[in-house]
């Protein structure tokens, strides 16, 4: 298991609690972020729920909330843009899922990048009790291909 989901296992304690309440929700759990040719794994890719939960409901009904993490030796490679844009079209493809959300820290200038060249616009904010204000970002048109 990589050192850095070893020092952070919140996507795991997150599916773990998810798939407690929800055995529906395996598909939707976490995934790693593998390399094709040394399959060393550089981060992982999540949704928050199955789709069209209600807290979502605000932004867009059909809707899925992802959630990922490039490790920090591996960032700004394109790894987080392959991720979800092949989560997106997973979604899309097998589910008919057709919004897609993103909650970022306003500070996080690497995910913003991300969402706005994923072609993400901003629709809302909120305060994570965890997080702190986190912007809310909707996207429906799907990037292409990885």
């Amino acid at each position: 298991m990589p050192i850095d989901l070893l020092r952070d296992t919140t996507v795991l304690r997150y599916a773990d609690a998810q798939l407690a309440t929800d055995r529906k929700y395996l598909p939707w759990s976490a995934r790693a972020i593998v390399l094709r040719n040394s399959l060393e794994m550089v981060g992982h890719i999540r949704f928050h729920s199955r789709p069209d939960p209600e807290y979502l409901h605000p932004y867009a009904r059909n809707a899925v909330e992802l959630g990922y993490a490039v490790f920090p030796a591996h960032r700004n490679l394109g790894y987080a843009f392959e991720a979800v844009s092949g989560a997106m079209h997973w979604a899309r493809d097998t589910h008919d899922v057709r919004y897609f959300v993103a909650s970022i820290a306003p500070g996080n200038i690497p995910s913003l990048a991300l969402i706005a060249k994923l072609g993400f616009h901003k629709s809302g904010e909120h305060v994570d009790p965890e997080d702190g204000i986190e912007h809310i970002y909707l996207g429906e048109e799907l990037p292409p291909r990885p």
